[in-house]
């Protein structure tokens, strides 16, 4: 309370705040009238920003929604032809390398990389811009989606796009460089999987060439890399915040912990139900990928 009205607060101003709040009210009261509101889309409103959390989390959530599908998708262009290189050629350099770093890419801190880089690059060398955001000090494009890149694109803003452009390098390749792990560790081991079934020695023997029996083998390794590739997208949601805060991306990352930081627990149950359902959403997009990819959960 007295990080809302200030130190010198008198008792009847805090009294005050509690019943304007409803904090006087009996547990199942309150809890109730939270459910009451929530059914209506109201998550409160934030003590820190004074804006209803909806507000807040529709102004922020571009920012993180853009940042981690780029990185995601990077990541998966990045570790499927390497996981599929690795399994044709097991033992060999590639092989072992991509062994190595799916366990240090998986312990690494995406937090101390991020930092890494900010240093090397900016810091170092000066090849990077300031970690100040989306934007640094250029104007954000035609609202559209809210999406920087997006919007720059979509409303032929090429200037702009060539201004935001490098401020997303940073923060995605840190993502890239930690999430594509797990990803290029399952491909690498259900295409070995895969290429030692009675499948795939049928389609060697019928004299396909190794080109086909890569596209044959792949399409069956899909499955259990989708899923990988949902949990990622859906961990990225909240496993993202430190690094939104290194680079002040002002995203629902950043919002996160400037919610934990001041205490404004209304904010911070706002960016968890909203995290939740957008795992959730991303797992039935995943089942429903799964019946498009193997005909057998049709049957």
């Amino acid at each position: 309370m007295y990080l809302i009205v200030g130190g010198a607060a008198t008792q009847d101003q805090i009294n005050a705040l509690t019943h304007r709040l409803g904090f006087d009210a009996p547990l199942y009261v309150q809890y109730w009238r939270y459910l009451s509101s929530l059914v209506h889309g109201d998550l409160g409103r934030s003590l820190f920003t004074g804006q209803p959390v909806t507000a807040d989390i529709a102004q922020r959530f571009p920012a993180t929604f853009e940042l981690i599908t780029v990185s995601l998708a990077l990541a998966v262009l990045v570790s499927i032809p390497l996981g599929v290189i690795s399994a044709q050629r097991p033992g060999g350099l590639l092989d072992r390398g991509i062994f190595v770093y799916s366990f240090l890419g998986g312990a690494t801190p995406d937090f101390w990389l991020a930092l890494i880089l900010v240093f090397i690059f900016y810091t170092t060398l000066g090849v990077a811009p300031a970690p100040l955001g989306r934007l640094g000090l250029a104007q954000p494009p035609q609202h559209v989606t809210g999406m920087y890149l997006v919007d720059s694109l979509l409303t032929g803003d090429i200037e702009t796009f060539m201004l935001v452009a490098p401020h997303y390098i940073l923060p995605v390749a840190t993502l890239v460089l930690v999430y594509s792990a797990p990803v290029m560790k399952m491909v690498r081991q259900t295409m070995t999987d895969v290429l030692q079934s009675d499948m795939i020695r049928f389609a060697r023997a019928c004299g396909l060439s190794t080109w086909r029996v890569s596209l044959i083998a792949l399409r069956n390794s899909l499955p259990p890399v989708s899923t990988i590739v949902g949990i990622t997208y859906g961990y990225l949601l909240g496993g993202a915040v430190l690094v939104e805060t290194i680079f002040s991306w002002g995203g629902l990352g950043q919002y996160a912990v400037q919610a934990i930081t001041n205490k404004d627990f209304v904010a911070l149950q706002g960016f968890v139900l909203v995290a939740a359902f957008f795992s959730i959403l991303v797992y039935l997009l995943v089942d429903l990928t799964y019946i498009l990819m193997d005909p057998r959960v049709r049957n």
